[in-house]
């Protein structure tokens, strides 16, 4: 399937298609798990002609979709690019390392250093005029008005984000952390390649992702401080999976304390079951316009997903685990 666009998406809202079809070949790029990287720098040479242009179009109150991937996150971004209002990016890796050289974890474009986490420090004048012209460029070129921007790392750049785009609001997905961590496994295995002696896969090129996660999250977060030596060996995708999503809601869970207006809490669970009133929050909270077609496309295509079963776990990590997912309510 391409750019998330099938036939129900199709049918529901026509006009959506070329918008959602820009949003795949002009913004997006294609990160190193993926066929067509060919296209990257073409993308890249793009961006840096949008870079030197006037400002567009206005940039408001842009949204981002945060969490652990493999939670939902982009049939919740494709849901939402329905919208009459919406312009849909899925993880538009390659316009981020345009704005900012030093964020690519995964390595689809570049070797260089790159930092997990973000902050206002980061940021620079022409930083937040090359978001602004990019982001920009694509609202004026997909004819939409408000930006739902879904890429899960982002839970570790709210303040970037923030002094880039003040009024930025965040989609925080929580799912169940066995399902989560089971579907991240399985995407590893069935998407992960061997490329001339190099490993692609979820933890990014040769484990890179991992790596710094290690390094820039796990250690500096005093929570994981027993159970640091375990960690830095495991090999097993589901007991790295595991640690990825405690730390990750442990970062959203800490920004919905200090951040209350800024963040929005979404079930996966809620989402599925409970459609339209989830909707309704998140249009609410979005600044999203009433849109019959968009409710009545989520209706039809967001449907409750059967649990996974329990699987072993390393038992150093294991009550890390229990204790987010209480505190998440599971």
């Amino acid at each position: 399937m391409i750019a998330q666009i099938d036939d129900r998406y199709i049918k529901a809202r026509p006009t959506k298609l070329l918008p959602r079809l820009l949003s795949y070949g002009l913004f997006e790029g294609r990160p190193l798990t993926t066929r067509g990287q060919w296209i990257n720098p073409l993308i890249s040479y793009l961006f840096e002609i949008e870079k030197r242009l006037p400002q567009i179009k206005q940039v408001k109150k842009p949204v981002f979709i945060v969490g652990t991937g493999r939670s939902g996150t982009t049939i919740l971004g494709t849901v939402l690019s329905m919208h009459k209002d919406v312009g849909f990016l899925n993880e538009p890796k390659a316009l981020w390392h345009s704005i900012y050289p030093y964020e690519d974890i995964i390595g689809s474009y570049t070797d260089e250093m790159a930092f997990y986490r973000l902050n206002e420090t980061h940021v620079s004048t022409e930083t937040i005029k090359n978001a602004h012209r990019l982001f920009g460029a694509y609202l004026f070129l997909t004819g939409n008005s408000k930006i739902i921007d879904k890429y899960p790392e982002l839970i570790f750049r709210v303040s970037f984000i923030k002094k880039i785009f003040p009024d930025a609001k965040f989609l925080f997905l929580v799912r169940n952390g066995w399902d989560t961590c089971h579907s991240i496994k399985k995407w590893s295995m069935r998407l992960g390649v061997n490329k001339k002696g190099h490993v692609h896969d979820w933890w990014g090129k040769d484990n890179r992702k991992w790596k710094i996660l290690i390094e820039q999250i796990i250690k500096q977060d005093t929570f994981f401080k027993s159970s640091i030596n375990a960690i830095e060996n495991l090999q097993d995708h589901n007991d790295m999976a595991i640690v990825e999503w405690i730390a990750t809601m442990r970062e959203g869970l800490r920004l919905l304390r200090c951040r209350p207006t800024d963040i929005h809490m979404v079930r996966f669970e809620d989402l599925t079951h409970n459609t339209l009133d989830c909707l309704n929050k998140i249009q609410a909270f979005c600044a999203l316009d009433e849109d019959k077609i968009f409710q009545s496309y989520a209706e039809d295509v967001l449907k409750p997903v059967p649990p996974h079963h329990r699987f072993e776990i390393n038992p150093s990590i294991m009550p890390l685990f229990d204790d987010v997912m209480q505190q998440l309510g599971y």
